[in-house]
């Protein structure tokens, strides 16, 4: 392996003394050297990267780079104040970033930009003209889009936050194949452990409980079954000790009930016991998982509650009217299917907010939609507000009993929305779900984000869904889990 080119050195960093991220974080990066970061929604995995990229310094210690070291970073997310950007201008604020201007000093202006974005669109497998505006794009093609926007830097090191969100099968496909022939060094947060084990020769875990980082050779199953091993030994070591100190508990008693001497002997078979106490090891937290959960379907409906007769797709980037006809009932589960692009998105946004021409809701229907950017939640609101503001039952016990299932503490309560990591976004909207009791659930994209040991429970949840449901999502395993009555393809 090469040279190395960071080096996290005792590093500390946190959010105000309530929200430490990184306690003395020691590990070292390799040139050419491919690792997954992972570790519970919230741990800090993107503010590792941020650290990486210099646009935060550590509190304490220090991050020691290779001279003229450049950092690129592909981001979960397009911010908001980037939508309204035309290709070209997104691409040309690429070249700005902290990272790649420290490294890249006195370059100036990006010339010739128009055939650099063309040739890294090909290696994202996406077609786009320079002028068309990014927010119009799919989500999928906005994942394709940030993954080009690091690699149009050609970086010394990419660093890749959730890559495959929203890809579809063949988007996954490529990206894999794309970062398995990756000649330099690369560090992917990703959720998928099947997608991280094609090509990741390292593990660096975070743990969310000591706020350490560890390192680890190979790949996620092999950092499970050394997690795993190494908690059965400490557990193992605890309870022999637990035995011994039973032990000199009792000798220490009988010794003491004889008096005389023997008061001396059961003094010191006490201090041994305690010894013994001290010597217990912490044993290693595992990552929590959500609490088991249903999301209460309306109850005052009945009958038929969705109707679509035609809908639109995208087709040369030109929106194409298509008939069908489908009817949809209490209890009936429907998944819309089809590639990046093709309008699954922009269908599930108009019928949620009642402007799908061609579809119908019944009157009175109380509709939840879970968005896969998150923009229905208000981002100043506090975790508690934008919970209380779908409550049906108002209960204040019901609220955070709700919450805590979904690992929503009492401080995370009072956090903002918009100071949540990506995946901490999609448990409160999952908790306003259940809060909120609809008759029609609609699910853009439910697993972004989210921690793969949380997806089994959210499966489970969605398949005991009671009322009518429409879901799209990319990952088959997932899809594979839940009761599915209809299909609408859209490519068909």
């Amino acid at each position: 392996m090469g040279e190395v080119i960071i080096r996290f050195n005792a590093v500390s960093f946190g959010y105000g003394h309530n929200k430490p991220v990184l306690n003395t974080a020691d590990f070292v990066l390799r040139r050419g050297a491919k690792f997954a970061l992972m570790g519970q929604n919230g741990a800090g995995k993107s503010t590792i990267f941020r650290l990486i990229a210099g646009e935060l310094e550590p509190e304490e210690g220090a991050i020691h780079k290779a001279k003229n070291l450049s950092i690129a970073v592909s981001r979960q997310i397009i911010s908001r104040d980037q939508l309204q950007l035309t290709v070209r201008e997104f691409f040309e604020k690429c070249f700005s970033q902290p990272s790649f201007a420290k490294a890249s000093a006195g370059l100036g202006k990006i010339y010739d930009i128009d055939p650099k974005i063309d040739k890294v669109l090909e290696v994202v497998n996406l077609h786009a003209p320079h002028d068309r505006i990014v927010g119009s794009f799919s989500g999928g093609q906005q994942a394709r889009l940030l993954l080009a926007s690091a690699l149009i830097q050609d970086p010394d090191v990419l660093l890749l936050d959730e890559p495959t969100n929203n890809l579809d099968k063949a988007g996954i496909a490529h990206l894999t194949k794309f970062l398995v022939e990756y000649q330099k060094t690369c560090i992917v947060i990703s959720h998928d452990a099947n997608f991280l084990n094609a090509f990741t020769q390292g593990v660096l875990y975070l743990d969310i409980f000591t706020h350490k980082t560890e390192q680890y050779a190979g790949n996620y199953m092999d950092l499970v079954e050394e997690i795993s091993a190494r908690i059965e030994k400490e557990n193992r070591k605890n309870a022999q000790l637990a035995k011994q100190i039973q032990e000199n508990k009792d000798k220490a008693n009988f010794f003491a009930n004889k008096g005389g001497q023997m008061r001396l002997v059961a003094k010191r078979m006490r201090e041994k016991a305690e010894e013994m106490e001290e010597a217990k090891v912490d044993v290693r937290k595992e990552d929590r998982t959500i609490r088991p959960f249903i999301i209460p379907s309306q109850s005052d409906i009945g009958g038929e509650i969705l109707s679509i007769t035609s809908f639109s797709v995208m087709k040369n980037h030109k929106p194409v009217s298509k008939k069908t006809n489908i009817s949809m009932r209490k209890t009936e589960h429907l998944l819309i299917s089809g590639p990046n692009g093709i309008g699954k998105s922009t269908l599930l946004e108009t019928l949620a907010g009642g402007k799908a021409k061609g579809a119908v809701i019944a009157p009175g229907v109380r509709v939840g939609y879970y968005r896969q950017d998150f923009s229905t939640l208000d981002f100043e609101d506090t975790v508690y507000d934008s919970l209380s503001k779908v409550s049906e039952s108002g209960s204040e016990e019901h609220l955070r009993s709700t919450a805590a299932g979904f690992l929503i503490t009492n401080d995370l309560l009072y956090a903002k929305i918009g100071d949540l990591s990506e995946g901490q976004k999609g448990l409160v909207s999952f908790a306003r779900l259940v809060l909120q009791k609809p008759g029609l659930l609609i699910l853009d994209e439910p697993t972004n984000h989210i921690n793969f040991r949380h997806i089994p429970v959210i499966a489970q949840a969605l398949n005991k869904y009671d009322g009518a449901m429409i879901l799209v999502s990319h990952v088959q395993s997932f899809v594979d889990q839940i009761r599915i009555d209809q299909i609408l393809d859209l490519e068909k």
